[in-house]
């Protein structure tokens, strides 16, 4: 049996509440659906500037950034993995 392939996920955020609670609900998502992800934790503003975000918390799939600003929904979440 084929491994799914593992996605790459970055959270940009500041560590504000919002951010915190996007990053459990993609590590919630991917764990129960068997998704392998990477999820990395962008923190400093030069770097989320660097990425283009001006709005956070923001997430970005395998390089391309797929939310900005609020908390995505479990749909999004679970499309962005491709589960849905």
């Amino acid at each position: 049996m084929n491994e799914p392939p593992l996605r790459q996920v970055q959270v940009f955020g500041t560590g504000c509440a919002n951010c915190r609670r996007t990053v459990q609900l993609i590590e919630t998502a991917a764990s129960a659906s068997g998704v392998p992800i990477a999820l990395t934790k962008v923190e400093r503003i030069e770097d989320i500037v660097a990425a283009g975000v001006m709005s956070t918390p923001a997430v970005a799939v395998d390089g391309r950034i797929v939310h900005a600003g609020g908390i995505p929904t479990r749909e999004a979440i679970a499309a962005w993995l491709g589960l849905g």
